[in-house]
């Protein structure tokens, strides 16, 4: 099977380094709605799309990592089954969270992405060697963005991003042959 999907050369050459992608959630991973139940419990809307992205990124060896301002227990309950170990989730303050990251991976900014929506996400953003945003963005922060997905936030988004960095590395391909066997 041949790999419909492309992106522009140098784009992908600015993702190959690439080894973590920071997220963060409410606008990215999900719709940037905010739902309460009656008790105040928090619920969020994930899509399967972006789960199996984070998944193959995992398998191809780049790290999923999540920054949050929020910390929720569905948040939790969804990163756990995608088996993201990396969270950092209840921080205002962005950048120390995920430089604690990149110190514990071994790694710096030339080898990490940020997604992100709005300006909490700027401080990882303007680090990151790719700077990923979702076309619902706050005007400043598609100012920075290498890439504005066209796939909207908690619809997809996160796995144009993750298909990006799987076609970076070399092994997108290889994935959908074995996916499509």
């Amino acid at each position: 099977m041949r790999p419909v999907l492309n992106f522009p050369p140098a784009l992908l050459l600015r993702a190959q380094p690439v080894r973590v992608l920071f997220l963060d959630v409410d606008g990215v991973l999900t719709d940037g709605s905010l739902y309460f139940s009656e008790a105040g419990e928090t619920l969020k809307r994930f899509h399967t799309l972006d789960g199996h992205g984070i998944k193959l990124l995992q398998r191809a060896g780049i790290t999923p990592a999540v920054v949050s301002g929020r910390d929720s227990a569905a948040l939790r309950a969804r990163l756990s089954a995608l088996g993201v170990a990396q969270l950092r989730l209840g921080t205002e303050d962005k950048a120390p969270a995920a430089e604690a990251i990149l110190a514990e991976l071994g790694l710096d900014w030339t080898a990490a992405a940020a997604m992100g929506d709005d300006w909490p996400d700027l401080p990882l953003l303007r680090r990151a060697a790719l700077a990923v945003a979702p076309p619902t963005a706050h005007a400043e922060v598609l100012a920075v963005a290498h890439h504005i997905t066209a796939r909207a936030p908690g619809a997809g988004a996160v796995r144009e991003a993750c298909d990006l960095l799987l076609i970076a590395s070399g092994v997108y391909a290889q994935a959908l042959e074995a996916a499509s066997r």
